[in-house]
């Protein structure tokens, strides 16, 4: 299966309208049902997750593998998605979550290249354990229409450790992503782009403080963000979805069954418009669904869809759980 792969305080954060969570609001509704993206096209009989799309909706970047990665893309052309292929940058180290930024200039994703030419791949190093080749760090590649640039690796304000990952780019160049927190956990983090370089980054105050937050994935004006979470290790990770509020984010509102399922929902990323969000999920068809039993439908990830629309259409509305606010 995908390995989970995935943000603090906010300052400086252009205003944003103040959502109203008063004992007065209507529970949010319910969201659609996800369908998987692509079936038979996109879809293969191994893991593929974290779905990055270019504005116009015709491209998409995605990784795929089980114990390595790499980047793959495809386009939508006379009405289907092309075969997946490598992206001219992938294919040599292990790459993954891709994260497209919201004008399509750049790509960010995640590797354990060596960040000097000709070194070899980074390790890993967590709590006093090493683990040769499998450290990560951000990287960013240009966008020139179908075409890439050289990567390039994002400074140590960013990488900080040598596990670092799950991006998500806001419009202003801010970084959303897991970084390692000063207690040695993995923490949601995130950065800003101030004069062209990234500042040091904060955490981000998502849920409770046991909760374990992976892969965060920010709306481009910042006005919400989705995630997956858990609270032991036993438990699914589910994604949920918090609003900024002031200076701080809402109590986690879980999409809902219609949404989670299987033994983890991670790998959020907004597509094309940021209003359907797509995910991997380790689930399998209903039997109802005309594509199950398909050779792919065996129980590894593929990229999931769902349109967020009916909440991102009424702000005011609640969880159906109080919702707590949060407070930096």
């Amino acid at each position: 299966m995908l390995r989970p792969s995935g943000s603090v305080l906010l300052l400086g954060l252009m205003a944003l309208p103040l959502l109203s969570w008063g004992s007065g609001d209507k529970p949010l509704p319910s969201l659609p049902a996800a369908t998987v993206f692509a079936p038979g096209e996109i879809t293969a009989a191994i893991d593929d997750g974290a779905a990055a799309f270019t504005p116009d909706g015709n491209s998409v970047v995605f990784m795929r593998g089980t114990d390595s990665f790499t980047l793959m893309q495809s386009h939508h052309e006379h009405g289907h998605w092309s075969r997946p292929t490598v992206a001219a940058f992938s294919g040599q180290w292990r790459d993954l979550d891709p994260a497209m930024a919201p004008d399509g200039s750049y790509l960010l994703f995640v590797s354990n290249r060596p960040a000097m030419p000709g070194g070899k791949p980074i390790d890993a190093v967590h709590n006093g354990t090493t683990r040769p080749g499998l450290g990560m760090a951000i990287w960013r590649v240009d966008r020139h229409g179908k075409d890439w640039g050289t990567p390039v690796r994002l400074p140590d304000a960013v990488n900080a450790c040598s596990m670092t990952f799950a991006p998500s780019v806001a419009a202003d160049g801010s970084v959303y992503y897991i970084g390692c927190a000063a207690s040695g956990d993995f923490k949601p983090m995130r950065s800003t782009l101030q004069g062209g370089h990234y500042a040091p980054a904060q955490t981000l105050e998502l849920g409770d403080a046991q909760a374990i937050v992976r892969d965060p994935a920010v709306a481009p004006d910042q006005s919400f963000v989705v995630y997956s979470i858990k609270h032991s290790a036993g438990e699914p990770l589910r994604l949920a979805l918090s609003w900024r509020s002031g200076d701080g984010w809402t109590a986690p509102c879980d999409l809902g069954d219609t949404v989670n399922g299987g033994k983890h929902s991670m790998g959020a990323q907004l597509g094309a418009g940021h209003r359907t969000l797509f995910f991997y999920s380790d689930r399998k068809l209903p039997p109802s669904d005309a594509h199950a039993g398909a050779d792919w439908d065996n129980g590894d990830d593929h990229i999931w869809q769902v349109s967020l629309a009916p909440w991102l259409d009424a702000p005011n509305h609640t969880c159906s759980k109080p919702a707590r606010r949060t407070t930096t």
